[in-house]
């Protein structure tokens, strides 16, 4: 047998210093013979746990040797059996603590890269500009109503279309994508990309409604009652949550929300041909360490600041963003200000931000995270000039949809109450799963929250007869 290769084939990327000027995509993706010697990484272990690090059971194993074999088409068949945002996936998702976590090759080196090959037969598959249907059920007479088009509502609908039930998506803007297209920036998940994973769920059957804002349009009762069997709730966390300090009302202090929705959705980015208002900041600080708060740093960056900070209050090693993206992010020239917190804004006479006070923290026993909490130095106090502040602190469910929707119980939170299994709420004909009952989470979790929810959905209506 040839030994294996304990180094996986690092992914080409656009240089620092070239990127932080565009918004076009950093990571390259593999070419065929990149993607040919990683997939020949692969020991094909008969224990297969990267499977079972699959939040939605893709038969990696199985697709990765589709490659070896130089059959390609094969290769998106076994991929898209389970998994029908591929090209999404393979991007954004933290394969590194899933699949990839649980590699065997793992123990010894490093695991086999599983997103960047998903993401390469994705990519192959959209070179070739036509994408094969999946097998569709015959046609069962139900309909569900699938409301809003993130992660977990594309998956559940493409799960609920391919087995035959009619199926509607209600979107609330005026594209569909949810937060892969208003959260995630172009240089880390194009555009492109997430509307043609879109096409391909609508190709299905699934009939996409947009600038439809379920709670005001209409109810989800409104919608049983019009002749829908089931409802599925995929409605993300879009509401931002604040610091609540003196001076957080001044202009040039944005939500991530926001400040990405500027960016991305409105496109911000794509100045002068978009004229989305939005500030440029000079010197913009950043707070919060996860994902977001990297990608808000780095459209920062690219949208023209001159010096941008990540202020987080805990240290490095607790920074809950991908390892990737925060490497990413300190090679474009983004300044970290570890174990610091903000205490307030200062504003002008015109009401704009033009600094903030911060405390130096210090860790003390972990709290309920597991992570050391963070306490603030006495007499620590500093200033720091800004023009532009981001708050990336997480986010919770919109009140909308629960609020008009009786029987349908939350948590303090605001998430919806459902069962983790099924996804099934506290009203009977409706479930839930993603952001939506999580809280803020990833786009894999979401997805496979969608595929067991799409499952019982499938077993209830079989149950209603025919």
């Amino acid at each position: 047998m040839a030994k294996v290769d304990l180094n996986r084939v690092s992914m080409p990327k656009q240089e620092p210093e070239v990127r932080a000027g565009n918004f076009n995509e950093v990571a390259l993706g593999y070419n065929a013979e990149q993607a040919l010697y990683e997939a020949n990484r692969c020991i094909q272990c008969p224990k297969k746990l990267c499977v079972g690090g699959c939040p939605v059971d893709v038969d990696i194993p199985d697709f990765i040797n589709a490659i070896r074999e130089g059959d390609m088409p094969e290769a998106v068949r076994i991929l898209k059996g389970k998994n029908s945002l591929p090209g999404i996936c393979g991007r954004v998702c933290p394969q590194e603590t899933q699949c990839e976590e649980v590699c065997s090759l793992g123990k010894k080196g490093a695991p086999i890269a599983i997103g960047r090959l998903e993401r390469y037969v994705a990519d192959w598959e959209l070179a070739q500009g036509e994408m094969e249907k999946p097998q569709i059920a015959k046609a069962t007479g139900k309909r569900v109503a699938v409301i809003g088009s993130g992660p977990a509502g594309l998956t559940a609908a493409a799960d609920l279309a391919k087995m035959g039930h009619q199926v509607t998506l209600f979107e609330a803007l005026h594209v569909a994508g949810g937060v892969l297209m208003y959260g995630i920036p172009e240089f880390r998940l194009p555009k492109r990309v997430v509307q043609t994973e879109v096409d391909y769920v609508k190709s299905m059957g699934v009939d996409l409604r947009l600038d439809f804002v379920v709670g005001k349009t209409m109810t989800i009762d409104e919608i049983l009652k019009d002749g829908y069997d089931a409802v599925f709730m995929g409605t993300g966390a879009g509401l931002p949550m604040f610091l609540n300090i003196p001076g957080e009302n001044f202009n040039g202090i944005y939500s991530a929300n926001e400040f990405l929705t500027r960016t991305n959705l409105m496109k911000a980015y794509l100045f002068p041909e978009y004229d989305t208002p939005i500030k440029r900041g000079r010197r913009v600080m950043v707070i919060g360490g996860g994902n977001v708060a990297m990608d808000s740093a780095r459209c920062a960056l690219r949208l023209g600041a001159d010096e941008v900070y990540i202020v987080y209050r805990r240290s490095e090693v607790e920074l809950p963003a991908r390892r990737e993206e925060v490497e990413n992010a300190q090679e474009e020239g983004i300044i970290f200000k570890f174990l610091t917190n903000p205490k307030r804004f200062i504003g002008n006479d015109q009401g704009w931000v033009v600094g903030a006070e911060c405390y130096e923290m210090e860790l003390g026993e972990p709290d309920e995270s597991g992570r050391r909490r963070p306490i603030t130095k006495e007499g620590s106090e500093f200033m720091l000039d800004v023009d532009t502040v981001v708050i990336a602190l997480g986010t919770t469910p919109n009140p909308l949809v629960p609020t008009t929707t009786k029987g349908l119980d939350v948590t303090k939170r605001g998430t919806v109450v459902a069962d983790e299994k099924e996804g099934k709420t506290t009203k009977p004909g409706v479930w839930a799963g993603g952001d939506v009952v999580t809280g803020a989470a990833t786009v894999i979790s979401a997805m496979g929250a969608g595929k067991r929810a799409a499952a019982s959905i499938d077993e209830y209506l079989g149950q209603q007869g025919g």
